[in-house]
């Protein structure tokens, strides 16, 4: 009779997932979250979101571990493509620390969140006929997984103030950090996603997070990781507004239209027009033509110039609103699904 796979026999057995995507993008009811997004990472690779808050990187994370859908483009995990096989993406990845998503109870103890989510890994994760094993051997199989875990995480729960029954509000930001990891490994996912990786911590608390991902990595597991600052190593992936296509791309600005024309359908725009609109060349043209000159001749032409730049500002600010706006709301529609 064939035996199911022991906890490090699985970790060793399971290859990290590839990671592919072209042109992909995410839309929320104010605008895109992100898109145009491209990458090819190798299984067991260190994968880093970059860009600035409100940009999409949390999204762009939920997207890439099928919990959130996408609306243009298309990916691949481990063999599953997005967005057709959301759940086969589901199945294969892990979530780490998520704000808003994989949030820890602080009032709940160290065990208590392991001996959860193991009871919850052995319950949903595992094969049926594992529910029929003798008591004493799914538990044994449940420590050896919590285990595996907590040596890949390094976390030491010993090292901890009240040891396993230190609660989570007591507990240092890397302490947490290793301890979401750890939760996250317990099911033994071919790519772990971490979001705010460096978020509130010093610069050696940093090092040492990198450190512990580095070896998830090189252990075969591809992480997934958004940051502020990638380390050298990483496979990088920029949500940034610099990285989106011009105004001017024939494609983009039919989008654009497109779009607008579907606002103004909808009663959520007004009638004078999109606020990205910039006036023709021969508007501006003649604008400075009449404009009134000062003695050097050139004065009109100036305040002309002052108004683009005024209006370029203008706009850019109301693109990255819009963005932002879109980003956040991506998240909210993921959570309420």
């Amino acid at each position: 009779m064939l035996r199911s796979p022991r906890p490090a026999e699985e970790a060793h057995s399971r290859s990290g997932a590839a990671v592919t995507a072209e042109g992909l993008g995410v839309r929320g009811p104010r605008g895109w979250a992100f898109r145009d997004i491209s990458v090819a990472a190798e299984p067991g690779a260190l994968i880093a979101i970059t860009g600035p808050s409100g940009s999409g990187r949390t999204c762009l994370l939920l997207a890439l571990t099928g919990r959130m859908r996408v609306a243009a483009g298309h990916a691949e995990v481990g063999g599953h493509r997005l967005p057709r096989q959301m759940t086969a993406v589901r199945r294969s990845t892990g979530l780490g620390p998520v704000p808003g998503v994989t949030d820890l109870e602080p009032a709940l103890t160290v065990a208590e969140h392991l001996r959860e989510r193991a009871l919850l890994t052995r319950r949903f994760g595992g094969s049926l006929r594992g529910l029929f094993r003798p008591r004493s051997a799914r538990a044994a199989e449940s420590r050896a997984r919590i285990e595996d875990a907590l040596q890949r995480a390094g976390l030491d729960v010993d090292a901890l103030p009240k040891g396993a029954r230190t609660a989570v509000r007591d507990l240092e930001r890397l302490e947490v950090l290793r301890l979401s990891v750890a939760l996250a490994l317990i099911g033994a996912p071919r790519l772990l996603a971490v979001d705010d990786t460096d978020l509130k911590l010093s610069p050696a608390d940093r090092a040492h997070a990198w450190s512990m991902l580095r070896g998830i990595a090189e252990g075969g597991t591809t992480v997934l990781a958004v940051c502020s600052e990638p380390p050298p190593d990483a496979v990088v992936l920029s949500t940034s507004t610099h990285d989106r296509p011009r105004t001017d791309d024939p494609a983009h600005a039919r989008e654009e239209r497109e779009e607008q024309k579907e606002r103004e359908e909808a009663g959520d725009a007004p009638a004078s027009g999109p606020a990205t609109q910039r006036p023709a060349p021969a508007a501006c043209a003649s604008e400075a033509a009449s404009a009134p000159r000062g003695a050097d001749g050139a004065g009109g032409q100036r305040d002309v110039e002052n108004d683009e730049q005024g209006n370029e500002q203008g706009d850019g600010r109301h693109d990255a609103r819009e963005h932002e706006g879109g980003a956040f709301d991506a998240i909210a529609e993921a959570g309420r699904a």
